[in-house]
């Protein structure tokens, strides 16, 4: 199903679409000798600022970064790629998600480390939020990563909604609260 809106641009994910490798050095490391976590954020975020920027093409800033799950450590002397593309646009914001696998060089075994989203607005020369591009999806994993960002923004907002409402009482998650290892004691005041 093709819509058409003919006064945006649209623009494929392929064509913003970015991969980039790095060698993991000692400098890089942690106590521990793994690779610290701040430095691969780092390096997500600059592939995400190249990802967001390709597409828009304009400057972009990182506004959120959701999801960042470290699921295995990364090794000194391995090689880090990161894969970048656009999984969701709004106006003036951009979905980009990024996966980070390493790769033990002399063995060639690739370990799936890291998988994020972040949210990126293009910006002008003054500052100022700009329309970005639509999106052209054209392959079934494209279309259910844009779903996918559509349901954790929706899950953002009603969380958000929930929490920030004037009838919010604590009250009402006491018994939820049970099932956890916190023990509230709140000074007896109606705030």
């Amino acid at each position: 199903m093709m819509m058409n809106n003919n006064a945006m641009t649209y623009k494929t994910i392929d064509s913003s679409r970015i991969s980039m490798s790095q060698l993991m050095q000692p400098s890089h490391s942690n106590f521990r000798g793994k690779i610290h976590g701040g430095y691969i954020l780092n390096l997500m975020d600059q592939i995400a600022f190249a990802c967001g920027s390709k597409h828009s093409e304009t400057y972009c800033v990182t506004a959120s970064v959701d999801t960042v799950d470290f699921l295995n450590p990364i090794e000194i002397g391995e090689l880090v790629t990161m894969k970048a593309s656009v999984n969701y646009v709004g106006h003036t914001s951009m979905v980009v998600g990024i996966r980070v696998e390493s790769e033990n060089i002399q063995t060639g075994a690739i370990t799936h480390c890291n998988s994020s989203y972040f949210t990126m607005v293009a910006k002008d020369d003054h500052g100022n939020s700009v329309e970005v591009p639509g999106l052209i999806i054209n392959d079934k994993n494209e279309l259910k990563r844009f779903l996918k960002a559509i349901k954790r923004i929706e899950t953002k907002r009603s969380r958000q909604n929930e929490f920030d409402s004037e009838d919010f009482s604590h009250m009402d998650y006491l018994d939820e609260l049970k099932n956890y290892r916190v023990k509230i004691e709140l000074p007896d005041s109606t705030d």
